[in-house]
């Protein structure tokens, strides 16, 4: 009797046994993928919280080094005119150099070359003897209108107003003005050329400054 249950209790001690380390198999597999995807979890955090962090510096250096962009109009007596960019800081002689310098005949004793550049800004150079009204040098844009504000609309303008041109006296201001109510308005800023007295000549230092 003694022999039977000595023997089932060693069948049943091998069969304890093998479920302990099924059992104890089983623990440490599951508990090795949880602590490997916490792992992989944790880690991948970390570099999205980079990526994240290293995306937001890069924006704000992107923003802090972005220039603001100026865009100036010269005219005259200047050997390439025409529109070119500038950023925040520069002055009337960059936009000068850009533009290759000063003709031969350009006269820069009428215009502020320390002056800052603005946005939209006309900067008009007059050549040696040629004078113009204080402010017609420079011009600032931005306020909505742009360089069209600076220039004197000849469809509209009083006789007052055609006399801030340069050559044009008071007798050139009415022939413009009766000019104007003969044709009813001119078409074309070369219309000015119709008025009697006005010339090629006189015409090459008012296109810059007059508009239709």
């Amino acid at each position: 009797m003694n022999g039977q249950i000595a023997e089932f209790w060693q069948r049943k001690k091998k069969l304890l046994a093998g479920a302990a380390v099924i059992i104890g198999v089983i623990f440490f597999f599951f508990y090795y993928r949880a602590d490997e995807d916490a792992a992989v979890k944790n880690e991948n955090e970390q570099w999205t919280q980079g990526t994240e962090t290293m995306q937001s510096v890069t924006d704000q250096q992107s923003e802090k080094e972005e220039p603001l962009i100026l865009k100036v109009d010269i005219k005259g007596a200047v050997k390439k005119p025409g529109v070119y960019e500038f950023t925040q800081g520069d002055r009337v002689t960059d936009v000068i150099g850009l533009a290759g310098g000063l003709s031969a005949d350009g006269d820069s004793t009428q215009v502020n070359m320390a002056q800052l550049v603005e946005d939209e800004m006309v900067i008009y150079i007059p050549k040696v003897g040629e004078e113009v009204q204080a402010g017609q040098a420079t011009s600032a844009g931005g306020d909505g209108g742009g360089a069209a504000e600076s220039l004197i609309n000849i469809n509209k303008a009083t006789l007052e107003e055609l006399q801030e041109l340069p050559g044009i006296g008071p007798s050139k201001a009415a022939a413009i003005i009766a000019k104007r109510d003969e044709l009813g308005s001119f078409k074309t800023i070369e219309d000015l050329k119709l008025v009697s007295g006005i010339g090629d000549k006189t015409f090459e230092k008012l296109k810059d400054l007059i508009s239709d």
